[in-house]
């Protein structure tokens, strides 16, 4: 259970840190007029380099920080283990814990 929740820790984390290398702030506090945060659903075409409509690991990695953490969040949603993420695997909220 903890190599779950670590696992979608650094999803979160790469997610984050992928786009702030991309020049791509998170949204600014009210007031400020800077850009949107980006969905899901634009982050990943943005990132489909190709436009095949998937992204492959090379695609996903791209821009990381730490290739590492990218790696085991690119494996952690890749639920079909074929390589490559559609955007319904690369936009899926992390299921929830359930209380024991």
């Amino acid at each position: 259970m903890k190599v779950i929740t670590s696992l979608l820790a650094i999803l979160a984390l790469s997610a984050v840190t992928s786009f702030a290398a991309d020049g791509d702030a998170p949204k600014k506090p009210e007031g400020d007029k800077g850009k949107p945060k980006m969905t899901p659903e634009q982050m990943f075409t943005k990132k489909d380099a190709d436009k095949d409509g998937k992204l492959s690991k090379e695609e996903f990695l791209k821009g990381a920080k730490d290739a590492a953490k990218a790696e085991a969040a690119f494996t952690a949603k890749d639920k079909d283990k074929d390589g490559s993420l559609s955007k319904e695997e690369f936009t899926a909220a992390p299921k929830k814990k359930k209380a024991a």
